[in-house]
Order: structure tokens, then C-alpha cells, then sequence
């Protein structure tokens, strides 16, 4: 087990720096692009699409809702079970760009928001599938990009985000 945990720490000290290291005009992009991942924009859009949505997509909504509550409660424990340094923490020669965030890195929040949100719509909307993918995708890597999360916090809350996303889809 140790082994397996240093190779994972390892791969991502490699990856956290190769991506950690981009010209201004890319890290304003990720600054940008990382608050769709954010609590405030995933809830009031789901609010937003509960309110004045049409009616085909309440299923949808219901289930990307449900996904985003419980993925984010499982997030939480996780993060105070795994107690995971955040890379500028732990990292001397890690570039941070915007909030410093203090709670721990392992999952990332952003991340589990995202898909969990995302993938209800590509479930039930599949033509949404090439835009809602790749969005969720540069909102995870953003994380590692403005050095606040590690590729694997931001992997595992994908993981974590689509799980959840999984089963209420199937059960709404």
C-alpha cells in the first residue's frame, strides 16, 4: 500500500508541476472558466433551471440537484477522512492563482460539483454530450492549473461527481 501511495504522490508531483506552469493568458482563462465548477454558479443554476426551466428538463434538474447535495456531503467527509495538504501547501516551488482555499485538497470540490451537475444533462440530453464534457473537463484541470489541487483530488472528485450523478439518473 505504501508503494502504490508514493507512486501516486510521485505521478502527481510530476503532473501538478507540468501543469502548474502556463502564460498569463491561459491562467486568466482557468480563473475564469474554474468558477462554473464553484458552489455559487453550480446551485444558482439549478435553482435557475428549477424556477423557469421547461418542463422535460425537471427530471434532469431533480437529479443533477440531488447529485450535487449529496456528492458535495460525501466530498466533506472525505476531505476531513483524507486530510490531504493542498499542493501549495506542500509544495515549495507551487504557483497559486486566486482564493486560498484552507480546507483539504482530497476531493476536489469544483471537480465532484461539475460532474455531478453535468452528467444528469448528458445522460438525459445526449446532444449535450460535446459541450458539457470538455466544460466539466477544463473546469477539473483548472484546479491543478491554478495550484490548488493535486490530478488525482481532481480525478477522484470526477469519479465522485459522476457516481453520484449515476445513480440518481437511474433512479429519478
Amino acid at each position: 500500500m505504501e508503494r502504490a501511495k508514493a507512486w501516486i504522490y510521485k505521478y502527481d508531483q510530476n503532473w501538478f508541476y507540468h501543469c502548474n506552469r502556463w502564460p498569463e493568458i491561459v491562467i486568466s482563462f482557468f480563473k475564469w472558466i474554474t468558477h462554473f465548477g464553484g458552489a455559487g454558479f453550480t446551485i444558482s443554476i439549478q435553482f435557475l433551471l428549477h424556477i423557469v426551466g421547461p418542463d422535460f428538463l425537471k427530471s434532469t434538474v431533480l437529479a443533477a440537484s440531488y447529485s450535487l447535495a449529496i456528492s458535495h456531503l460525501i466530498a466533506i467527509l472525505m476531505k476531513r477522512f483524507f486530510r490531504r495538504i493542498r499542493p501549495y501547501l506542500a509544495l515549495p516551488d507551487a504557483k497559486v492563482y486566486g482564493y486560498l482555499f484552507r480546507d483539504h485538497s482530497f476531493p476536489s470540490g469544483h471537480s465532484t460539483a461539475i460532474f455531478s451537475v453535468v452528467v444528469p444533462y448528458c445522460i438525459y440530453i445526449p446532444i449535450l454530450v460535446p459541450f458539457l464534457l470538455p466544460l466539466a473537463a477544463l473546469v477539473a484541470f483548472s484546479r491543478v492549473v491554478l495550484g490548488v489541487h493535486y490530478p488525482s483530488d481532481v480525478a477522484a472528485g470526477a469519479i465522485l461527481g459522476s457516481m453520484t450523478a449515476l445513480f440518481f439518473s437511474y433512479f429519478i
